[in-house]
């Protein structure tokens, strides 16, 4: 017997793809507009927070 005939058994089991897929495209919209938004002076300031020398953390 393969899977998905398991999962089939399952009742109520249809909601979670969609579950999922609301959730999924809730945070995609939610962080596309964050990106639109934000601050350009701050978006630049973290993408370069990698490349900063910071010498108060020694490793």
């Amino acid at each position: 017997m393969k899977f998905i005939n398991y999962l089939e058994s399952i009742a109520g089991i249809s909601v979670y793809p969609m579950a999922s897929l609301l959730l999924f495209t809730t945070f995609f919209v939610a962080a596309s507009l964050w990106a639109f938004k934000a601050d350009k002076k701050m978006v630049d300031h973290i993408s370069r927070i990698p490349l900063e020398n910071d010498d108060t953390n020694p490793q």
